[in-house]
């Protein structure tokens, strides 16, 4: 029997997640038709991600990066610091180069764009389950093109303002003092070039470092 064929493959298990409910169902039915790809969960967002993994234990994660409660960078960074054995696979719109490194640096074995092929994303989990790295053709020169200045605590701080939360609740939030939060969004600002909080947070979305 060819090695490559289906039948000789083992099966392998997939958890999605994406927030959008219609793009979730199409990747899973998608996925499904592959004779050796079994989707084990579809969840939407960042959290249940990380539970999902740590229940079902699957060889491949494929997530977004935006997604609500935890991005899928900080769920990939955190399956990480567990040391998992499940592989990453980041799929998003955003072709850019600061979010690349920054999946590379939490662990993601893959970083692909949503316009790909379904069979090009099912070779891609097949890759990236034998811990080979997959990364778009389009980024694969970018990848360390320009530097993330932020560290992570200011990528925290910059993040929750540039979802419009004031000093003070930054501070509640993640525990910090309000002039220690202050403090971090002084550096944010001046590393970014920017005149307030606000163009500081675009700025960075923009390059991909929040």
């Amino acid at each position: 029997m060819n090695p490559t064929s289906k039948e000789a493959r083992k099966t392998i298990r997939v958890v999605l997640a994406e927030d959008q409910g219609m793009v979730l169902g199409a990747l899973a039915a998608l996925l499904e038709i592959e004779g050796d790809i079994s989707v084990v969960a579809q969840v939407r967002n960042g959290k249940e991600a990380l539970e999902a993994v740590l229940v079902h234990k699957p060889d491949v994660l494929i997530t977004d990066i935006e997604m609500p409660l935890m991005t899928g960078l900080d769920a990939a960074a955190e399956l990480k610091r567990r040391r998992t054995s499940t592989r990453v696979i980041i799929l998003t719109t955003f072709a850019r180069s600061g979010y690349l490194r920054r999946a590379m640096e939490a662990g993601a074995l893959g970083y692909l764009l949503k316009d790909m092929r379904a069979e090009e994303l099912a070779e891609a989990v097949r890759r990236v389950q034998q811990g080979l790295r997959v990364i778009h053709p389009d980024l694969a020169t970018e990848a360390w093109a320009e530097m993330d200045p932020l560290t992570d605590r200011e990528r925290q701080v910059l993040r929750l303002a540039g979802e419009g939360m004031q000093s003070g609740d930054i501070a509640a939030e993640l525990h910090l003092s309000e002039g220690t939060v202050r403090n971090y969004l002084s550096e944010a600002i001046s590393k970014m070039g920017a005149s307030n909080r606000i163009e500081a947070s675009r700025i960075a979305r923009t390059k991909g470092w929040l």
